[in-house]
Parts: structure tokens; C-alpha cells; sequence
């Protein structure tokens, strides 16, 4: 059967913060002649829970996606068992992105796209006499309210048991109070078969402490992650349980949620603080279960009000912490506990932030930020596998894209993020994600599918460029260290042009790769003419220095290739100036930290790149850790104002380590996805590294460890990959050779004269 086209609901009164509307049931009853199996195809403006015969079969939490259905509307397929007799379909929706109540800067209150939750489906299957039956949704579906009787992306839950109507998805059940449900507009966008891997519940956590403060009690997690809690509780009828949830505990050991959510309301921050953050349950009498259904928070910390001292139990709630349900690609660990925790902080905020695709973070905003996903592309599919999720949001990314040829800065938008919070250093992520996947995976797919998306907004930066032929239009290194003003940061024509010459290179690279010549061609003369433009306007070619005289700058001109190879030593030797000028410190933003540590790698300074990584004094990435981060913070702040602690935008490290101290380097040739160079840095502050990376052939791993004879190197790499293992400057193999075949094996390495 082809996608059910009728979209049902049970009314059309919004849900906002001063009124609440509860989350709607909706149950049909059916007669099939013969036990058999049914195919069911569903589609939700909203989120759904979908049952058979008593039964969630539900693919996870948060189904069926999160996109602007104006331009994409999603839909799951099941196979499921009927039984003979009389079955039962039980729908439960929650608002999701479908209804968002005011109070953001996002302007969702007013997309377009805005109406109370709604589902389409259809139910087939053949008879005992080999006839094809089905239904669909229509006025035969039956409605009421659910004991949800708030539910919001970002805000929370509120969940009344005493308005449970138990058995409610068996036929059995007496429906007979029940209102008909009602025929709602039909979403404008495409219908598409998700293709993205499911959210899931992929870990528990316990708490590791409960502290009684005020007038509650806080739970803590030991890890900043993202999900939601289990309630486990022996309650009274009308108890109400306020569950909080944050990040960080202020000096007075009291729960800080100001700083996850600054977007807010005042009127509604002065009259109900429950709204932040939280889930509301209200008990009936006895021992019962409750977990959130239609939202997820970032925390680490849970403030929980309205139990007993009796009650404050450990077991009290469990951490079900969520994510897309991703397959673990590449991994690291090294004899730095420093690094190690590093690491790790960065694949739980990847994680935390992969909810369908990359967002920026899980708690506040929730939102798809173009930069953020651009800036950790290549780490999160060194690590994650990522490319099927990339490539369903890249089809949003394009659909969302302007006539004109802009993109907005978050992705699904009901509208906002075109005239702020975007740019060329934002709108990168339109070819950096198929670029990547290319790499790493070879294929090509997202290539040919974004290919006209991306020459359309090739030509848009050409009508956006000044007489100099610079851009100027956009966000530029966001989080420099202390938040610097602007005036000592790289300038924003400088990172946004060179950043266009970067994204017209890869494209030139990829329409080159699928034999698209004219945009090939188009790419090409485009890139020369932003290159052309910085050379000519924002590089003394006398100094070797780029505009800004800073750090970001000057690892961008390199790392991009503005400077050409017979200016680079010159102009490293000023990037070391700058470094030394700042005590061995790094002083960027996003933009500068994504090329730093790799600008200094290539030019054989990779001690210095880790020693400014991991050192403990202010700003490194060791500060964090030295100050209690479990996850990756949004900025480096000197006085601690930190507005976010679980971003992964400043995450490319993770990859850095895989690549330079594990020394495996996927793809060097970018024609073949299935090889591999390895070749590690010895660094003199690690006694051993390892890591390893799927590639599509299999694993490859490289691991080295200091003994007495000097070095021993075991690397692992399956049939199918081609390479070599590569030593770096002052090593051998004991036979006396610096280079030798990828192959399983064991090396000794000894140090040379």
C-alpha cells in the first residue's frame, strides 16, 4: 500500500505555556479473519508511540524524526502480528517539533508548519481467503486525553497517573467515552521512509550520590550525557514530583539551570520555574513506573522535589541515557589519564548531541546548528557511524535552503536563522558532510544528491561578495577564549572568505569524483577567485602574516592552502611567533581550534600541539577536566562563566588523536576509502598510544608502547586495505627501513641516529 494520506488528530487548540493540552490517545478496533502478519506504515507531525494489541512496537523514543514537515514528512514501516479476532491499534502522540510553545529566540511558535500533533497510517494484510484488507487513519479512530497533560521538546513533561486509562491498547477495553478523532491538514512536504538509525536507550546509569539541599534532593550521575530518568516509587495519590535537570551545582550546592536557559521567558521564570527543565509527575497510590516519553534533557545532575526522606533512595531514578543508535567506528586510549578523559568527553557529547543528527546541544537548544555539525563532521565519522544520519539530514539541509541560494543556521528552521547565525563557516556543512562520507566511506551518494544545492549556493556567495570580491556575511571564529570582541579575533571577511575557498574546492573535488564537469569547472574558477581575493587584500605576502595577525587566521591560511607550499614554513614560523606571544597557549575560536593542532602536527610540532591540549593551566582543554567537565564545554572562560558544558563543536580533538598519536590516517590519497597510512608520533609524554577505525574493508588499529629494546608497534589491518606504515623522522624498523606495507604484524622501532 502506498503512504496513507489522511492525517487524523483530536482537535486544533495549541499548546502553550500558560495553557496546557494534553497529549492525545487514539485507538481503533479491528476484525481479521485468520492469524497473520500486517504491514503498517505511520507517519507523525509530532512524536508517536505506535501499539498492537497491547504491545509498543515502537522502532524508539522520539519517533518517527524531527524535520520541517512544509519540506519533508517522515514516516516508519512495521511488519507486525495480527491475531484472529478482534485487534487493537493504540497511537499516542506528543508534540515534538509539530507544536512548539512561545518563549524561544527560534521564532517555532510561529513556523509556518505549526499545528497541534497529527498521524497518518495504514494497516494491510490478507484474509483467509487471500484478500487484502486495510484500514486507515479516519474518523473510525477514536481519541482522548492521555495522563500526558504537557509535553515539550525542550521544557519537559508533566504526567498525571491518576488520569491513566489502563488497557487502553486491548480490544477489551470500553472506549465507548471516547470522541471521534478529526481529519487535519495535510503536511506539504515529500513523504520519505526514514533512513536514519533510531533513537535508543543505550545506557543506565545509577547515581553515585543523593544529597538532601533545600527542599529536595539531588541526584547525581557522575556524567553530563543526555536522556531521561525512571521513576521508580511506592507513591501516595496526588504526591507531585518535580524532577529538574542540570549541568553544574553552584558554590551553594544548589542545582545551576541559568546558564541552560537563557533564552527565557521572564513571566514565566518568575511564576513557575518547573517549566525549566523539568518533568512533573503526580502519583496514584502504590508502587508504580514512570519514564518521560516525548522529551529528553542534557544533565548530569537531577533536583528532585516532593519525596520523602524515606523515598530518597538511590535506586529512586535511573539515568536511561539515549542517542541515535550508532555504530562505534574508531576509539583511542593512550597512557594520559588526561587525554583518555579528553576523549571520552568528546564521544559523550557527540552522543549526547546525536539526536537524528548532529545538534548543538541537549539541553538548552536542542537545535541543528549548520557549524556545529560542520566543525565535528569528520571526527564524529572517524568515530560513529554517522553517514546514514548525515545523509537523511542532508536532504533537510537542502530542502531548507533559500531561493536565492542561502541556508539558515539551524536545520529544521520554522523560518529563522537566514538574516543571523549563519554564513559561509556555517553553511560549510553542506559540503563538508558529503565530502566526509566520501572520504571515509566512498560513496557518493550525498554527492550527487546535494549537487545542485551546493552549486546553487556557490553562486549565491558570488552576488554576496564586496568590490574586493571578499564575504562578509556570517558568524565568524565564535567562542574565542574569553570571548574576546571582535576586534581581536581573526576578521569575519577573512574566515568567511577563506572558508567559501575551501567549500568550492571540495566541490570542485566532488563533482569531480561523480563526473559533473560543468560544476567541476564552475567550483574551480570559483574557489581561484576567493583565493585570489584573500591573497590580494588580507595576506602580506613580505611578512607571510594573515589578517587578524592571530592565531586563527594564521593556521586557517595554512591549513587552507592560501599560503602556497613555498610561503608555508614562513608563515608557521609566524603562527610559532603568535604561540609564544601567548605563553604557549592557544588563543581561537571554533574556526582556529579545527586547524590549530593540525597545522602544528604537519610541521613536526606535534608535542607542542598535545602539551597545549592537555596542559592544566588556563585555556587548554586540560583546564576543563582539572575543573570537573565530563563532557565538552562550550567556551573557555577564565572568570568560569561557562554557558554550556556539553557541546561538541571544539571536538575535532578526538579525531587529532587518532590521527597523529595512533597515527592512522584514512583515505591520504582521498581515492580510496579502503586505505590506510599508519604512521604514530612517539610522543615523549606517553608511554603508549592505540586506536583504531572501521573502515569499510574492516579494522585497522595501530598501537605502540615503550619497552627496553626501544619501541613496539602492533598494528592490525584486514585483507582489502591498502597502505603503509610510515615512521616519523629520527625512527627505523629494526631492519633499518622507515617504511614497510600495511599488514597485520608486530614491529620493533628503534630510535636512529
Amino acid at each position: 500500500m502506498d503512504f496513507p494520506i489522511g492525517f487524523i488528530c483530536s482537535g486544533f487548540e495549541y499548546n502553550t505555556l500558560e495553557k496546557h493540552a494534553p497529549a492525545p490517545y487514539f485507538r481503533r478496533t479491528f476484525y481479521a479473519d485468520i492469524k497473520t502478519k500486517a504491514h503498517v506504515l505511520i507517519s507523525a507531525c509530532g512524536f508517536y508511540q505506535l501499539y498492537i494489541n497491547g504491545v509498543n512496537v515502537s522502532k524508539g523514543p522520539l519517533a518517527p524524526y524531527i524535520s520541517n514537515p512544509d519540506d519533508i514528512v517522515y514516516y516508519d514501516s512495521y511488519d507486525v502480528e495480527l491475531v484472529c479476532g478482534q485487534n487493537t491499534i493504540g497511537v499516542w502522540l506528543g508534540n515534538g517539533f509539530q507544536n512548539n510553545p512561545g518563549g524561544y529566540i527560534w521564532d517555532f511558535d510561529k513556523a509556518p508548519f505549526r499545528s497541534t500533533p497529527k498521524f497518518a497510517m495504514s494497516v494491510t494484510w490478507h484474509s483467509a481467503e487471500g484478500r487484502t484488507e486495510s484500514i486507515e487513519s479516519d474518523s473510525m479512530f477514536l481519541t482522548a486525553p492521555s495522563p500526558i497533560t504537557f509535553d515539550d521538546y525542550r521544557f519537559g513533561e508533566h504526567y498525571d497517573a491518576r488520569l491513566e486509562q489502563d488497557g487502553w491498547t486491548q480490544a477489551s477495553f470500553d472506549d465507548s467515552s471516547w470522541a471521534h478523532a478529526v481529519a487535519a491538514a495535510v503536511p506539504r512536504g515529500r513523504r520519505r521512509l526514514c533512513g536514519a538509525e533510531p533513537i535508543a536507550v543505550t545506557r543506565q546509569l545509577r547515581a553515585v550520590s543523593v544529597t538532601a539541599v533545600n527542599d529536595g534532593y539531588i541526584y547525581d550521575f557522575k556524567e553530563n550525557c543526555a536522556g531521561v530518568c525512571r521513576l521508580n516509587i511506592d507513591g501516595t495519590s496526588g504526591q507531585r514530583i518535580c524532577m529538574q535537570y542540570g549541568e553544574w551545582i553552584r558554590d551553594d550546592g544548589t542545582l545551576d539551570i541559568e546558564h541552560i536557559w537563557f533564552h527565557r521567558d521572564e513571566k514565566l521564570w518568575n511564576r513557575d520555574k518547573e517549566l525549566v527543565h523539568c518533568d512533573v509527575y503526580t502519583c496514584r497510590d502504590g508502587v508504580q513506573s514512570y519514564t518521560p516519553r516525548f522529551t529528553y534533557h542534557g544533565f548530569r545532575y537531577v533536583y528532585i522535589t516532593g519525596i520523602t526522606a524515606q523515598q530518597a533512595k538511590p535506586e529512586l531514578l535511573t539515568y536511561l541515557v539515549m542517542n541515535s543508535d550508532l555504530e562505534r567506528r574508531g576509539g583511542f586510549v593512550c597512557s594520559n589519564e588526561t587525554v583518555n578523559r579528553l576523549y571520552e568527553c568528546t564521544i559523550r557529547s557527540d552522543l549526547a548531541n546525536f539526536y537524528y543528527f548532529p545538534t548543538d546541544c541537549p539541553h538548552r537548544e536542542k537545535n541543528g546548528w549548520t557549524a556545529d555539525a560542520a566543525l565535528s563532521a569528520e571526527q564524529m565519522i572517524m568515530n560513529l557511524g554517522v553517514e546514514n544520519s548525515y545523509r537523511e539530514w542532508l536532504r533537510n539541509i537542502c530542502c531548507a535552503q533559500a531561493e536565492n541560494g542561502s541556508l539558515p543556521g539551524i536545520i529544521p528552521t520554522g523560518g529563522w536563522g537566514f538574516s543571523w547565525g549563519n554564513g559561509p563557516a556555517w553553511d560549510c556543512v553542506l559540503a563538508y558532510l558529503p565530502y566526509y562520507v566520501y572520504i571515509y566511506r566512498g560513496k557518493t551518494e550525498m554527492i550527487e544528491e546535494s549537487a545542485d544545492a551546493l552549486t546553487k549556493y556557490l553562486r549565491y556567495l558570488l552576488t554576496r561578495t564586496d568590490s574586493y570580491g571578499l564575504l562578509k556575511i556570517g558568524l565568524g571564529d565564535w567562542c574565542p577564549v574569553d570571548r574576546k570582541s571582535s576586534a581581536y579575533v581573526a576578521p569575519l571577511e577573512f574566515t568567511d572568505t577563506v572558508t567559501a575557498y575551501d567549500i568550492a574546492k571540495k566541490a570542485e573535488f566532488m563533482f569531480d569524483a561523480v563526473g559533473l564537469t560543468k560544476q567541476r569547472d564552475f567550483a574551480g574558477s570559483t574557489a581561484a577567485k576567493f583565493k585570489a581575493a584573500v591573497r590580494a587584500r588580507l595576506v602580506d605576502t613580505v611578512t607571510f602574516t594573515a589578517a587578524g595577525n592571530c592565531q586563527t587566521s594564521q593556521a586557517m591560511a595554512i591549513f587552507y592552502d592560501i599560503f602556497e607550499p613555498d610561503e608555508k614554513k614562513a608563515a608557521f614560523n609566524k603562527l610559532i611567533e603568535l604561540i609564544r606571544r601567548n605563553n604557549y597557549h592557544f588563543d581561537v575560536g571554533v574556526l582556529g581550534a579545527r586547524v590549530l593542532f593540525h597545522v602544528l602536527a604537519e610541521f613536526s610540532c606535534t608535542e607542542l600541539a598535545l602539551k597545549m591540549i592537555v596542559g592544566p593551566e588556563f585555556p587548554s582543554y586540560g583546564y576543563w577536566i582539572k575543573n570537573g567537565a565530563t563532557s565538552l564545554w562550550e567556551n573557555f572562560s577564565s572568570s568560569g562563566d561557562v554557558q554550556s558544558r556539553n557541546h561538541h563543536f571544539w571536538g575535532d580533538i578526538a579525531g587529532w588523536f587518532i590521527r597523529y598519536l595512533a597515527g592512522i590516517y584514512v583515505n591520504p590519497s582521498r581515492s580510496d576509502a579502503n586505505s590506510a597510512d599508519i604512521s604514530p608520533y612517539f610522543a615523549k609524554s606517553l608511554d603508549f598510544a592505540g586506536g583504531f577505525h572501521i573502515l569499510p574493508a574492516g579494522k585497522v588499529s595501530s598501537e605502540w608502547k615503550r619497552c627496553e629494546q626501544g619501541i613496539r608497534l602492533t598494528v592490525q589491518a584486514p585483507d582489502g586495505v591498502r597502505g603503509n606504515i610510515r615512521l616519523q623522522d629520527g625512527y627505523t624498523f629494526s631492519d633499518g627501513s622507515k617504511t614497510k606495507p600495511l599488514h597485520s604484524a608486530v614491529y620493533d622501532v628503534i630510535k636512529s641516529e
